[in-house]
Formats: structure tokens, C-alpha cells, sequence
């Protein structure tokens, strides 16, 4: 914890440095002290706190870049309380406005991962309570449209970040979606 703290100090004062000395305008300025308030509290897990903030940071913001990592930064919180497709959703638009976000597109993977598990976990209660065979083919072939998509999610965020995340790299591989994963 004491080093947690002392990273957030660190942070504190390099950023309300950076507010100082960088000619900003009003506007940038309260954008970036509502981001910080909103990483404040995301980090103390004070998730509808720090939700305000960023979108008061959205709202006054100008910056698409600095817009993406809001976005990007909505999108966790969201995902932490299992609201996938508003994690999606902000995650999608985080990448819209700037396509270099692997962590993003990882995240992304991740969700459509965990919900391809799911469709394949009703394939098989439907298998196991006699229900249709037609039911149980949708919910495989939901999985594998799911899959895929966590496949090309994941395959954009090892372009962008060839040495990060290497549970995906393996998992394309091993389900022979890996296209050409050794070329970077």
C-alpha cells in the first residue's frame, strides 16, 4: 500500500505541475483536474465518483486523444460491475477516436471472450435439460461468431503491443485463429 500511495503522490505532483507550467487554457486545465479526480476515485473504487468526474472531464475536453483514454477509462469501470455492453461501448468509442489503445482492444477481446463462454455454457445446460438440438447448435454458433470477434480484437492489440498479452497470443494459437502472429 505504501507504494500505491506514494506512486499516487508522485502522480498528484507531476501532474498539478504540468497544469502550471503547460500553456493550456482554462477549459484544458478543468478538463485535466476532472480526469485526475475521476482516476482518484476509480482508484479508491469510488466507481460513481469517479464516473462524474469523467464525464464532466468528456464534457468540457476537446482533445480526442485525451477524450480516448476518458473513454478507455469508462469502459473499466463499467466492466468491473459486469456492464459489458456499456464497457463495449465506451471501449469502442475510446478506439474510435484513437486507434493506438491495445489495452482497449484487449479489453474488448476479453468481453467477447467471456461471452462466447457463456453462449457455449447454454449449448450445454440446453444439451443437458433435452432441449432442442437446433437451440443448442444457435448458442455454438453464437460462441464461435463471439470467438472470432475476440480473435480479431485480440490479434489488433498484439499489433500494437507485440510483447503484451500473452494468455491471447496463446489462446489464438491454440484455437488456430493465430494468423500470422509471428510476423511482429
Amino acid at each position: 500500500m505504501g507504494v500505491r500511495n506514494f506512486i499516487d503522490r508522485v502522480f498528484t505532483v507531476i501532474s498539478d505541475l504540468i497544469l502550471k507550467l503547460l500553456p493550456a487554457s482554462k477549459q484544458e486545465k478543468q478538463a485535466f483536474a476532472y480526469y485526475k479526480a475521476g482516476m482518484a476515485a476509480q482508484a479508491e473504487g469510488d466507481y460513481a465518483e469517479a464516473l462524474e468526474n469523467y464525464y464532466e472531464s468528456l464534457y468540457l475536453d476537446e482533445d480526442q486523444y485525451d477524450r480516448s483514454y476518458t473513454l478507455y477509462n469508462i469502459g473499466l469501470i463499467y466492466g468491473k460491475n459486469e456492464n459489458y455492453p456499456r464497457a463495449l461501448e465506451y471501449y469502442h468509442q475510446a478506439v474510435s477516436l484513437n486507434s493506438n489503445l491495445p489495452q482497449a482492444l484487449n479489453n474488448i477481446a476479453a468481453i467477447y471472450h467471456r461471452q462466447g463462454l457463456l453462449a457455449l455454457e447454454m449449448a450445454s445446460q440446453d444439451y443437458d435439460s433435452a432441449m432442442e438440438i437446433s437451440e443448442e447448435y444457435e448458442y455454438i454458433e453464437l460462441a464461435k461468431g463471439l470467438f472470432d470477434k475476440a480473435a480479431e480484437y485480440w490479434y489488433q492489440a498484439l499489433k500494437l503491443a507485440p510483447d503484451n498479452y500473452p494468455r491471447a497470443r496463446n489462446w489464438l494459437r491454440i484455437t488456430g485463429r493465430a494468423k500470422s502472429l509471428d510476423s511482429f
